[in-house]
C-alpha cells in the first residue's frame, strides 16, 4: 500500500510594480475628472453629470480598493493565515460591487425625482465635460486591458471604466439633444439609463465575487477537465475527493485523491505527482495538495 502526500505552491504571474503603475496613473486621472466633473454637474444642473460623477467616484474607491487587494497578495504566509492575506482579494471584489450598487440607489432615486420635476440644464457644458470623459475613461480603460484576465478586481476596474467611457457617450448625445430640443426630462432619463448599465456591468463582478466567497469551482475550470487529464496517465485508474476553489483573485488550489492501478515506486510516484501538477497550472490551478492510493485501497478507503 502506497499513501503519498504532496503539496505543490506556484505564486501567481501578476506583475505587481507595473500593476501599482497602472492603478495609480488611473487613480490620478479619475480623480482629478471627478472634480471637474462635479464642478461642472452643479454649474450646469446636469442630473446626468452629477450621476456620472458619482459613478466615476465609486470607480475612483474601486481603483483604489483593488490596488489594495493586489498588494495584499504580496503578503507573506504566516502560521495563523496560511495563504497569506489572499482571500481578502475576494472580499474586496464583493466590496467593490456593493459600493456600486450604493451609488446606483442614489442615482435611481434622483433621477426619478428629476423626470417628475425637469429642471433646465446647461447643454454646451454637459457637451464639453461628457467629452473629455470619453477620453480620460478609454485611456484608463486600456491600461488595464492587457492585464484584464489576470485577476479579478483588474478585470472590474477594467469593466467600469469602459461602462464608464459608453456612459460618457450617453451624456454628450443628452447634452445634443437637449441643445436642440429644449427636452430637459431627457436628463434624468440619461441619468437613468447610467444607473441600468452599471446594475449590468456588476451584475457579474457581484456574482463571480460571491460564488468565490463561498469557495466555489471558479468559471473557468471544470473539474470534468480535471478528471480527463488524470485518466490520460496510464497509472491512474481515477481521481476522487476533487476540491477546487479560489485562495485569491488571481490563484487556485487543488486537492485530490490519485487511484493508483497498482503500487508503484515512490521516484514513480513522485514524477507522476509533478507530470499532473504541470498540467493543472495549464488549467489555472496553480496550488495542488495530492495524495495517491492503491486501487483496492480505494474502495475501503483504507489509511
Amino acid at each position: 500500500m502506497v499513501h503519498a502526500h504532496d503539496h505543490s505552491h506556484h505564486h501567481h504571474t501578476v506583475d505587481f510594480k507595473h500593476i501599482n503603475r497602472l492603478f495609480i496613473i488611473g487613480i490620478v486621472l479619475n480623480f482629478v475628472f471627478v472634480l471637474v466633473e462635479f464642478g461642472a454637474g452643479f454649474l450646469s444642473n446636469s442630473l446626468a453629470l452629477l450621476s456620472d460623477a458619482g459613478h466615476n467616484l465609486s470607480d475612483v474607491a474601486i481603483l483604489a480598493l483593488a490596488l489594495g487587494a493586489l498588494k495584499l497578495l504580496t503578503f507573506k504566509a504566516n502560521e495563523k493565515y496560511t495563504y497569506g492575506y489572499r482571500k481578502a482579494s475576494i472580499l474586496i471584489s464583493l466590496l467593490n460591487a456593493i459600493i456600486l450598487l450604493i451609488a446606483v440607489g442614489g442615482i435611481g432615486y434622483e433621477s426619478i425625482y428629476r423626470f417628475i420635476s425637469p429642471q433646465p440644464v446647461r447643454s454646451d457644458v454637459i457637451i464639453w465635460v461628457a467629452s473629455i470623459g470619453i477620453v480620460i475613461n478609454s485611456l484608463s480603460a486600456l491600461l488595464f486591458f492587457r492585464n484584464k484576465e489576470e485577476d479579478l478586481n483588474i478585470k472590474g476596474a477594467y469593466l467600469h471604466l469602459v461602462v464608464d467611457a459608453l456612459v460618457s457617450v450617453g451624456v454628450v448625445v443628452s447634452g445634443v439633444i437637449i441643445s436642440y430640443t429644449q427636452w430637459n426630462w431627457i436628463d434624468p432619463l440619461i441619468s437613468f439609463i447610467i444607473m441600468v448599465i452599471i446594475v449590468m456591468s456588476m451584475w457579474n463582478l457581484l456574482r463571480d465575487s460571491l460564488s468565490l466567497s463561498m469557495d466555489a469551482v471558479p468559471k473557468n475550470i471544470e473539474i470534468e477537465a480535471v478528471r480527463k487529464v488524470a485518466l490520460e496517465f496510464p497509472e491512474i485508474k481515477e481521481i476522487h475527493h476533487i476540491h477546487i476553489w479560489a485562495i485569491s483573485t488571481a490563484e487556485n488550489a487543488l486537492t485530490a485523491h490519485l487511484v493508483l492501478k497498482e503500487p508503484i515506486s515512490y521516484d514513480a510516484v513522485a514524477t507522476l505527482r509533478n507530470t499532473f501538477k504541470q498540467q493543472l497550472r495549464l488549467l489555472g490551478i496553480q496550488h495542488a495538495t495530492i495524495e495517491t492510493e492503491i486501487a483496492m485501497c480505494s474502495d475501503d478507503h483504507c489509511d
